[in-house]
């Protein structure tokens, strides 16, 4: 590198994402990074970094949320201009509640409380919250509006850590996103879609799920940490947004879509364990508060993320 490369990066604006080495983090990090950031991102601490899934080119840090020191000593490091916190317990069907709640609550109290703490503030704090807030909303599409109605663990973890969150209000920039559901290659197969793609990628005949029926929202990955992006660079302060393509889609469409893609229809069996009692049955969202902060943006279509992930995965097992 030569000197004045070395000055150049040494200017560009500093970036913090919280659980870098996850999935939605390894996406948000190439987006940052394509955008002229630097980037710091934390990892469980006792996570060698190498297992971790950073990406080449981002820092790793080992900070846990609940270690406040270890925090305190990352931040202070990295002095951000921007954090984007999508460190958390992630799954709906996680069944250590007890971690689900301190992590996503206790956790991001602890980041909030070391950005506060800071000589440097940050000019910009995006949260990823969930909108499995709003919970069983019968007002059709959903936006910002709709109050939320939390149906399990997760859900109200999220919403816990919102209002946490407002205690910091009048100190950092802060944001909330609430993102729908989204997928894309090399998330885990403990998330339903791309449970559906590597059964269709393996070949199988057969698959059991829950009720079809239900209706989701379904985003593309890369547009999720592209509208994550472009709410960085707009800073609306304060503000609670939803992030979604705004068309809803059943699992049975789904299912549709991936044997076309296949060239084949799978035999789908119904099994009661997969089918929660306190099931979402219907979550479709509105982005036009998102649209109006950050403009147009094109959503890609779901066939099309679907296409990707199955060509994606029959070339990983192909592979061995």
């Amino acid at each position: 590198m030569t000197r004045s490369e070395r000055s150049n990066d040494a200017r560009a604006p500093r970036a913090l994402i919280t659980g870098v080495g996850g999935f939605t983090g390894r996406y948000m990090a190439a987006r940052l990074a394509a955008d002229g950031y630097r980037i710091w991102g934390t990892v469980r601490a006792g996570e060698p970094v190498d297992d971790a899934g950073v990406p080449g080119g981002i820092t790793a840090l080992a900070a846990d949320l609940l270690d406040p020191e270890a925090l305190a000593h990352a931040v202070e490091a990295v002095r951000p201009e921007v954090v984007v916190h999508l460190a958390a317990m992630a799954n709906v069907a996680n069944g250590d509640v007890a971690r689900t709640y301190v992590v996503n609550v206790v956790g991001t109290r602890n980041l909030l409380d070391v950005l506060a703490h800071q000589r440097h503030l940050p000019r910009a704090v995006l949260l990823a919250s969930s909108a499995n807030v709003y919970g069983n909303a019968t007002s059709g599409v959903i936006d910002e509006c709709v109050a939320p109605q939390p149906a399990n663990d997760y859900a109200v973890s999220k919403l816990a850590m919102e209002y946490v969150a407002k205690r910091w209000n009048a100190q950092l920039p802060l944001m909330i996103a609430r993102p729908f559901n989204y997928t894309g290659v090399g998330q885990s197969t403990d998330f339903l879609l791309p449970k559906i793609v590597e059964h269709y990628a393996r070949g199988d005949r057969s698959i059991s799920l829950g009720n079809t029926e239900v209706s989701r929202d379904f985003s593309d990955v890369r547009d999720v940490v592209d509208a994550y992006a472009r709410l960085i660079a707009a800073a609306p302060r304060g503000e609670t947004v939803n992030v979604c393509s705004g068309t809803g889609w059943t699992l049975g469409e789904v299912l549709a879509m991936l044997s076309r893609i296949a060239g084949y229809e799978i035999e789908v069996n119904v099994d009661s364990r997969f089918v929660r009692a306190n099931e979402v049955r219907h979550l479709v969202g509105s982005n036009a508060k998102l649209r109006s902060i950050v403009g147009e943006f094109a959503c890609t279509p779901i066939e099309g993320t679907l296409r990707w992930m199955f060509e994606e995965a029959c070339r990983r097992l192909r592979a061995g």
